[in-house]
């Protein structure tokens, strides 16, 4: 028997923020009756970059004796969480095609005749992964025709690159700068994201759920430490795994000992601001 490293979250100290869940593309965190829970042993690979930033230290990795992926002895688990973290389990199971481990879960509850939850899949199924990655068709009826001719709309860019892993920590457009950090897909979501977010603004752009979080907090503060930065404004998108990246900033102006103005902006999947 091998050990190996797993998430242990203490429920006591949780308060369902979901700031934990921005960095598990697997989905094996979700917020369940107001707490953060590990749904399925399967996806979790222990390494800790899925776990965000928890405020209330709930979250640990502890490394445990694991024999190789049991489907029941995770159920006898599960089942003690109650009937919305089993539902969860199974749709979590059902979306990643685990067939084999969905028949041994669900045979194990028959077993110990527990009611079978009402999962549903493919097409209309409800997603139990992070509701970043949930498929939504948002198209609608086609728009009328417009003038050939329209209004050119001007770029608010004001320098190269963006992209905050690419630009130095002493850009000389950095200092004296409002700066606005962007997830980034608002760009794309937000059709006033030039008018009415970049305006006036210093921009970097960054993925709070795919890039490494360690690796931004570390460059923010050298940016923040080494300018003369007048604000900081972070848009991001409605799904909880673009939140994670706020906190970090907030860290990294801590550490920078510098007193910057911060605000916290976000966008709806239809481009709302919220």
């Amino acid at each position: 028997m091998a050990k190996r490293k797993i998430i242990k979250i203490d429920e006591e100290k949780c308060n369902g923020c979901g700031l934990c869940i921005p960095n598990c593309p697997e989905g094996a965190l979700q917020i369940i009756d107001s707490k953060a829970r590990l749904i399925s042993d399967l996806f979790c690979d222990g390494l800790g970059a899925c776990i965000g930033h928890c405020p209330e230290g709930a979250i640990i990795i502890e490394e445990r004796e694991a024999e190789k992926y049991d489907e029941r002895k995770v159920m006898a688990n599960i089942v003690k969480q109650g009937p919305n973290v089993i539902k969860a389990h199974l749709e979590h199971l059902k979306e990643h095609g685990e067939s084999g481990y969905l028949k041994e879960a669900v045979d194990f509850l028959k077993e110990k005749k527990i009611s079978l939850p009402d999962i549903r899949g493919e097409a209309g199924h409800t997603h139990a992964g992070c509701p970043g990655a949930r498929v939504m068709d948002l198209r609608k009826e086609e728009p009328k025709r417009r003038p050939e001719k329209q209004a050119k709309l001007d770029s608010e860019l004001r320098q190269w690159p963006v992209q905050l892993m690419l630009v130095p920590a002493f850009a000389p457009f950095l200092n004296d700068s409002e700066l606005l950090i962007a997830a980034d897909c608002v760009p794309f979501s937000c059709p006033n994201f030039h008018a009415g977010l970049l305006k006036g603004k210093t921009l970097l752009v960054g993925c709070p759920k795919l890039d490494n979080l360690e690796i931004y907090r570390g460059k923010l503060e050298q940016v923040f430490r080494n300018n003369n930065i007048k604000s900081v404004t972070y848009a991001h998108m409605e799904v909880p795994c673009c939140f994670g990246l706020s906190p970090v900033i907030e860290e990294a102006i801590a550490a920078s000992k510098k007193n910057i103005v911060f605000n916290d902006v976000t966008v709806g999947i239809n481009g709302e601001l919220k």
